[in-house]
């Protein structure tokens, strides 16, 4: 009889699933191409398909997905024009256009901003600011939330990475409750995990660096609309909702979760003793926050005080970063920290997102999906509502929200074109989309910070989800009320 190691019915499922994601894209192929489709279209929603299943079923890692995703790109696109009436594409004609994601200056700003995560690491400024936070703030449950929201603000200032930023925090939060004597599985572990998380997807939305996700729906905006979100103007459309949506968790979970603390005194002198082991401020980490400080100020005036855009500031301070004397750290320090496999699936999300809109693929799945919902009579309100509601739904199987980004919106931007509400409208329609795409809120499967806090063990799905709901149901019901209010004043919408 053959023993089987531990790992292989996991290595079959993945295979499985691969399997079932190969054979579907080539189902798509040999369909029929429907009427107002072109068989480049056709092709763009074979390869939808494809990475849908990829995403959701996570048989591959997310860099391999981007691998394959251009393989059979190139593989379906070669013999057929890209639009109606061109020449025939050849295989390098085909790679051509799915390289054209990597050259996109949104993959060269996360690239960026990646590097100036791993440069707090490196220094542990990060630990520093968050640490001194949660030593400030208070030993009790309210002021506990209230830190970690602090910490998680701050981090997504200068962290694209919501894994990266998470990751940063955990070992704090953990010890912090420990340093109270509680177990990490108490009602304030759970807390503190889960408002982490949730946080952190709040915080996705407030910045425009803060997330991937953001920076490729801009990306596919600017080249729809032909202009873009500067770094301030986001943070002011966003600041109403994501300053309700942090009241909101706030109150959320402490009433779900009752979080509570013995004795405090312990936890002060514990957290007093990490404070001390960090030691005096280092002139690399001086060098770091004089160069953050530089950024922050430089991406919140842009296109107010200087015409440099936020990837140009981006790669500017990141050339100071590496700098001999000046900088923090070298080229081969950097390197081997950067999660590269989250670049590359940047970029081929980018890609994809351009081979449906140019093909014409992402006009008509707009208008066999969201079309028939017969949001044209619609009010303003009452569009966001639904699409809003449409992509909660859709987010319940993705576990990245890069990967629903590039899936939902071109789709949407194509769907909003069709609208009888003008183009800025349209614009102001797919940027709360953008803002939705972060809604994570649900299931710790929904978002790689979700899962990074669950693995501690703090909290079960239910505490998840019951909070999770309930930040989803506040969340779109706020989306609707700022669309009647604060964002048409604003001339979002």
């Amino acid at each position: 009889m053959l023993l089987m190691s531990p790992g292989e019915p996991t290595s079959n499922r993945k295979l499985a699933w691969l399997g079932i994601a190969l054979a579907v894209y080539v189902a798509v192929l040999m369909l029929p191409t429907p009427a107002g489709l072109t068989a480049s279209g056709q092709v763009a929603l074979g390869l939808l398909a494809l990475v849908i299943i990829l995403w959701i079923s996570e048989c591959v890692s997310p860099a391999a997905s981007a691998i394959i995703l251009t393989g059979m790109a190139v593989l379906g696109l070669m013999g057929k024009p890209l639009t109606e009436g061109a020449r025939p594409m050849s295989s390098a004609d085909a790679l051509q256009v799915m390289l054209g994601g990597y050259s996109s200056s949104a993959v060269l700003l996360v690239a960026g901003a990646l590097f100036l995560a791993v440069a707090l690491k490196l220094t542990g400024l990060d630990r520093r600011v968050a640490l001194l936070v949660m030593s400030k703030v208070g030993i009790s449950p309210a002021r506990l939330t209230v830190g970690a929201m602090i910490v998680g603000f701050v981090l997504a200032l200068f962290i694209p990475s919501a894994t990266a930023r998470v990751g940063a925090v955990i070992p704090i939060m953990v010890g912090v409750v420990t340093a109270l004597g509680l177990p990490v599985t108490s009602s304030l572990g759970a807390t503190l995990m889960i408002v982490t998380a949730q946080a952190c997807s709040i915080f996705n939305m407030a910045v425009k660096t803060g997330a991937a996700q953001n920076l490729i729906s801009l990306n596919f905006m600017q080249g729809a609309f032909e202009r873009t979100v500067t770094w301030g103007e986001w943070f002011i459309t966003a600041l109403p909702f994501t300053l309700s949506m942090t009241v909101v968790l706030f109150f959320v979970s402490l009433m779900v979760l009752r979080p509570h603390v013995p004795p405090a005194e312990e936890a002060k002198r514990r957290l007093a003793e990490e404070v001390a082991t960090l030691g005096p401020v280092t002139l690399p980490e001086k060098r770091l926050m004089l160069v953050a400080l530089l950024l922050l100020v430089l991406w919140s005036t842009e296109g107010w005080l200087h015409p440099l855009d936020t990837t140009t500031t981006t790669q500017l301070g990141i050339a100071l970063l590496l700098m001999p004397r000046i900088g923090v750290m070298t080229w081969a320090q950097a390197e081997k920290q950067v999660p590269w496999g989250t670049i590359v699936l940047f970029a081929a999300g980018i890609a994809l997102g351009i081979l449906l809109s140019r093909t014409g693929a992402a006009s008509w799945l707009a208008g066999v999906t969201l079309g028939q919902l017969g949001l044209e009579g619609l009010s303003v309100v009452a569009v966001v509502g639904a699409l809003s509601l449409f992509s909660i739904v859709l987010h319940l199987g993705f576990a990245s929200a890069t990967g629903l980004a590039s899936t939902l919106i071109p789709i949407m931007i194509a769907f909003s074109q069709t609208l009888p509400f003008g183009a800025e409208t349209a614009f102001g329609i797919v940027m709360i989309q953008s803002f939705v795409v972060s809604f994570g809120f649900i299931l710790p499967t929904n978002a790689p910070q979700n899962m990074l806090c669950y693995g501690t063990g703090a909290f079960s799905t239910l505490q998840f989800a019951k909070v999770g709901i309930l930040m989803t149901v506040a969340g779109l019901l706020l989306l609707l009320l700022f669309s009647a209010t604060v964002w048409p004043m604003m001339g979002v919408l």
